[in-house]
């Protein structure tokens, strides 16, 4: 390949030849470019440059003679080169920007990875061992039986054969036939001495045999002798089995996938119609480059491929059914992705050894956890190579969308379930679609309504409303929280873990949010009040998840869509519903939900945000069973640290419109000033009296949960029951009481 200096070099003789004329004078070389590049009335000649003008059109290179006034037909004419320098990195550059390959296997540093890989190694082996061991008493011992009569036959044969020389007969008989006679004389003469030895051999194992025969029969031990008996019917039985019928079958019929080589890439990658790369091929130039070796990588090869210039990894994910069909591969084994790391060229090409969409129902990671803590990564799923994906919800929003049936709720179901093994979590739920697909996690819900009547919508829109004023609030105390406290002006651990401030993590959960959005006399203003969450609740520990089956305009306002961080896109119907979900452009880019197929992929889907580039994932899945044990475990976790609230605690859900019951405000009313110490069994009583429809039937400890999260804690308080006896019980301090009130009403009205 021509390197760029020597056409420096080439500009540079020319340019020496010009600067002398025919006389031998020396020519100014400043002024001779000059004249070069300028006009007789000295302005710029664009046409010197033989490129197209402005309007793109290309325009002719003119040369004039100065002396002769005659068109110089005989080159371009030139232009200024840069002198010839040679720059680029050192050798210590090269090798201190190499990419250093992994000592230990990625597979063997993930301990999820190691254990799944033994996991498979171990079920395995035993199915191997039950499957044989199943079937040596039924199938192996009487065929080993059967055939041993066979087997003992044949060994006496070859004993036979062995003794008198019979491999040699037909070397000696070839050469009888060509008359050979010293040769034949030599072959006979080595024969007699070989059947002299070993019948000498075969007489004295034969009277060896006899005589162990004979003693195993009368004079050996009754064990001896089943011991013998079986050898002789095992190793007989062997030597009895035909070539064409083996004695075990197999336990395991191993699938055969063809390994993928860089011919049979190259050769998919010419077929699937990209310009570049297939006159690359064709002319056999160095088009498509494999930067790295094909290697194993989890249960499929990878290739790592420099695409020709011009080629980008979105043109070929374009093009990833053609892919597939070139590599004779189902398309769900081929899964073709960039390299954040690298250039746009790069090409990471994933090919498995099974379709993912028959890899099964993948078990989450937090199924049998005792609790979870949201702010680390939400376990979510697998990609296509087997890797573990999560997904971070603390400080982000979350959209997921695709069409009915392809496991949207189900996605819902796995990040909701995260957020309950939280107890400091408060859960806001609206299943808008009817069907109790989210029931079980009522019991640890502070808000929750399941239906799609006009009442359970106005009910989401409500908790819309209230998200905005409790995004309002957080904003005003978070502001005047201590810098040490809280330095970024975000929710962390710490601050959550701090009751009395009230900033605990928030999770709203929208399921067929396009119900509350489309409807006629809500939907415009629910879709204000959650573009304003997402907008500035991100950092105040205010998280939304929406999820919807028809991401539209006007069921999926666009201030919504264009402002959540993390998306997922199951299969959906085209390019403008891919592109409300996982973004603008993303189509464009490849990054196409479109491509899975209709309940065949389901469960898998685009997961955009999450990562630094949109990678597929296929889903944990819960069912309702194991569902309901996980919210069984958040709601104890709940109930000991006394953060269950709301809905949960059978409290009156609080609205925007109408009546509202402000727990704190009725137990100040039935604790008068003058009673500095009450018990919570007589605030119980009172409540009831006050409002029967809330608090009728609450007892004592009902009063201890329900204070609790407002961070009034409960004491022993000394006192007299009614048949005048002086004890102790659980109570409170009015003045406890009072305070929390007052600076509850201060942030209420700071907001």
């Amino acid at each position: 390949m021509k390197h760029p200096d020597d056409d420096n070099e080439l500009f540079d003789r020319l340019e020496a030849e010009m600067a002398t004329d025919s006389k031998g004078d020396v020519v100014d070389l400043d002024k001779a470019r000059s004249a070069r590049t300028e006009s007789p009335n000295g302005t710029t000649d664009a046409s010197a440059h033989s490129g197209p003008d402005r309007s793109g059109d290309p325009q002719p290179t003119e040369s004039a003679d100065s002396e002769t006034g005659e068109s110089d037909d005989s080159g371009p004419a030139l232009v200024d080169r840069p002198a010839s320098t040679r720059t680029g990195p050192g050798l210590i550059d090269r090798i201190r920007d190499s990419k250093r390959l992994d000592v230990i296997p990625v597979w063997m540093k993930s301990r999820a990875e190691f254990a799944e890989a033994m996991r498979w190694l171990a079920g395995h082996v035993g199915h191997t061992i039950a499957f044989h061991a199943v079937r040596v008493p039924f199938l192996y011992v009487p065929k080993l039986i059967w055939r041993s009569p066979r087997g003992a036959l044949n060994t006496l044969g070859r004993i036979g054969r062995w003794a008198v020389d019979a491999e040699g007969e037909p070397l000696r008989q070839a050469e009888a036939r060509r008359e050979n006679s010293e040769l034949y004389l030599k072959l006979s003469r080595q024969r007699d001495r070989r059947v002299r030895l070993r019948m000498l051999l075969t007489v004295l194992g034969g009277l060896f045999t006899l005589g162990l025969g004979l003693f195993l029969v009368f004079g050996a031990a009754p064990m001896t002798q089943v011991v013998a008996a079986t050898v002789a019917v095992l190793g007989f039985g062997l030597a009895g089995a035909p070539a064409d019928a083996p004695l075990a079958t197999r336990a395991v019929i191993k699938t055969e996938v063809q390994k993928l080589t860089s011919d049979i890439v190259v050769k998919a990658m010419a077929s699937i119609g990209i310009g570049q790369i297939a006159t690359a091929v064709a002319k056999g130039l160095d088009g498509i480059r494999f930067v790295s070796p094909i290697t194993r990588e989890g249960p499929g090869w990878r290739a790592d491929i420099d695409l020709p210039l011009g080629v980008t990894v979105a043109d070929v994910a374009d093009r990833r059914a053609r892919l597939a069909s070139g590599l004779r591969r189902p398309l769900g084994c081929v899964w073709p992705d960039a390299d954040p790391n690298e250039h746009e060229g790069r090409l990471i090409l994933w090919v498995g050894d099974r379709d993912l969409s028959k890899t099964g129902i993948v078990k989450w990671q937090l199924a049998n956890a005792r609790r979870h803590d949201i702010f680390k990564r939400n376990p979510f799923g697998i990609d296509p190579r087997g890797r573990a994906q999560s997904v971070p919800m603390i400080q982000h929003n979350i959209l997921i969308g695709s069409l009915p049936g392809q496991g949207k709720t189900a996605s819902v179901r796995v990040l909701a379930c995260g957020a309950a093994l939280d107890p400091s979590v408060e859960l806001w739920l609206h299943e808008n679609k009817g069907t109790g697909d989210l029931d079980s996690l009522e019991c640890v819900s502070h808000r929750f309504v399941s239906g799609i009547d006009d009442d359970s919508i106005k009910y989401a829109a409500d908790s819309l409303k209230l998200l905005r004023a409790e995004v309002m609030r957080r904003a005003a105390a978070i502001k005047k929280l201590p810098r040490d406290l809280c330095p970024d002006k975000r929710i962390t651990r710490q601050i959550a873990d701090k009751r009395s401030l009230k900033l605990w993590p928030l999770v709203g959960v929208f399921d067929e949010c396009q119900n509350l959005f489309a409807h006629p006399k809500y939907g415009k203003q629910a879709g204000d009040d959650a573009e304003f969450i997402i907008k500035l609740g991100r950092a105040l520990g205010v998280i939304l998840i929406l999820a919807t089956q028809r991401p539209d305009k006007d069921s999926l306002p666009t201030g919504i869509s264009g402002n959540v961080s993390i998306r997922f896109a199951l299969k959906v119907a085209g390019q403008v519903e891919n592109d409300m979900i996982l973004g603008t452009s993303a189509y464009k880019n490849g990054v196409r939900a479109t491509s899975f197929r209709p309940e065949i992929d389901a469960g898998n889907g685009y997961l955009a945000g999450a990562t630094a580039l949109p990678v597929v994932v296929r889903t944990a899945y819960l069912d309702d069973n194991a569902t309901h044990a996980i919210a069984q475990r958040a709601l104890a976790l709940r109930k000991a640290e006394g953060t269950l609230s709301g809905h949960a605690l059978g409290e009156e859900a609080e609205s925007t419109t109408g009546p509202s019951y402000d727990l704190l405000a009725d137990v100040a009313a039935v604790v008068p000033p003058t009673e500095e110490r009450v018990w919570n069994e007589r605030i119980a009583a009172r409540l009831a009296e006050l409002r029967p429809e809330v608090y009728g039937g609450w007892k004592g400890e009902n009063v201890t949960s329900a204070l609790k999260p407002h961070g009034i804690t409960t004491r022993g308080v000394a006192g007299m029951t009614d048949d005048g006896e002086r004890t102790t019980r659980r109570g409170i301090v009015r003045d406890d009481l009072t305070k929390v009130i007052a600076e509850r009403d201060e942030n209420r009205g700071a907001a």
